[in-house]
């Protein structure tokens, strides 16, 4: 739960139960702190009260509601961080994040109920059939960082990479270095682009930058940054870039990394930005993107994570057990992990 800003506590609440015929009931095998979950710990974002917070889990189904049709008890599941019926207009053209039954974890559904938040040992999941997605079979505890990062971080850098256009021969800059970010370095090599530049800061995430397919990486920010970028493009600047923040700031360095015609893919949550359309429309910059919409890419890397082929795990650099979240907070604030990781 979250008190106030920079005031999360471990505390005991009522289990969890079927609301609806179309619920399922999770129990949490392990789930994770969010660089969003940070905006409300920083106080970046009200906080009104105690509130169930976290939105990225994975787990072990305990109950189906009767109208429950793909899932099964026992079956080991990935939960995308909001939750969707799968067959409303917007589901059906891979737009999840509107679906118009839909919703977040940690508030109300549309009739009303709680809605448990993600970092707990048990969650009542709306619309089971439409959100959650079973692995082929159960895996091993080393494969569960892994599948977590599918419920929210590899789709984000991954939506970020497809907004911006990203495929076979592409050059693409990375703004973020923070999980988010990493991932997209990943969703970018695994998409075939040629050249993929991380810009941070931090050595230890330069390391997994480069781990994940990163061939250069920039240490400066807002015009050096940019000029930096631009002197390894001789001069053009990236085809595509991935701007995984939030920030204004963020934003500008992503729009001047960008060559003419070139394209930003956003997924940081907006704070403060403001487009520069003038330099946008006199460079034909394009900007798409906006809340990933990991149902509708989970199939897809949930394959790839399985075979072998896609590993995001290594995001993960910090594992506490659930009691210790707010250790686990902390240590995300203060850039003393990557991404937290917690263990039920």
């Amino acid at each position: 739960m979250i008190h106030a800003p920079r005031d999360v506590r471990s505390e005991q609440v009522p289990d969890s139960a079927l609301v609806q015929d179309t619920d399922a009931v999770v129990r949490v095998v392990a789930s994770c702190v969010c660089g969003s979950d940070l905006w409300p710990y920083r106080g970046e974002n009200p906080v009104k009260g105690p509130t169930r917070i976290g939105h990225e889990f994975v787990g072990i189904v305990e109950q189906v509601g009767a109208e429950v049709s793909t899932l099964a008890e026992g079956d080991f599941v990935v939960a995308p961080f909001v939750y969707s019926d799968g067959v409303c207009a917007h589901c059906r053209r891979g737009m999840h994040t509107s679906c118009v039954r839909g919703g977040g974890y940690g508030g109300e559904d549309r009739d009303g109920n709680l809605v448990d938040g993600g970092q707990g040992e048990l969650v009542r999941v709306p619309l089971a059939d439409g959100t959650l997605v079973a692995t082929p079979d159960q895996p091993d505890q080393a494969m569960v960082p892994t599948l977590l990062a599918l419920s929210d971080v590899m789709g984000t850098g991954h939506h970020a990479a497809v907004a911006a256009g990203v495929g076979p021969g592409s050059t693409v800059a990375v703004v973020g270095d923070g999980a988010v970010g990493l991932c997209g370095v990943l969703a970018a090599d695994r998409l075939g682009a040629e050249r993929v530049i991380a810009m941070s800061r931090h050595e230890p995430r330069q390391a997994l930058a480069r781990r994940f397919g990163a061939e250069e990486v920039v240490a400066t920010r807002g015009e050096e940054g940019v000029a930096a970028v631009r002197e390894l493009t001789d001069g053009m600047g990236a085809d595509a870039v991935l701007e995984c923040v939030g920030t204004g700031a963020a934003m500008q360095q992503a729009i001047g990394c960008a060559r003419p015609g070139g394209r930003v893919g956003y997924v940081g949550v907006p704070h403060g930005v403001k487009l520069p359309i003038g330099d946008m429309f006199a460079r034909n910059v394009g900007i798409a993107g906006g809340v990933a919409p990991v149902r509708a890419y989970l199939s897809e890397l949930l394959d790839d994570v399985w075979s072998g082929r896609l590993d995001p795990g290594p995001v993960f650099d910090l594992e506490l057990p659930l009691d210790q979240v707010a250790e686990g907070y902390a240590a995300m604030d203060e850039r003393r992990a990557i991404k937290t990781l917690l263990r039920t």
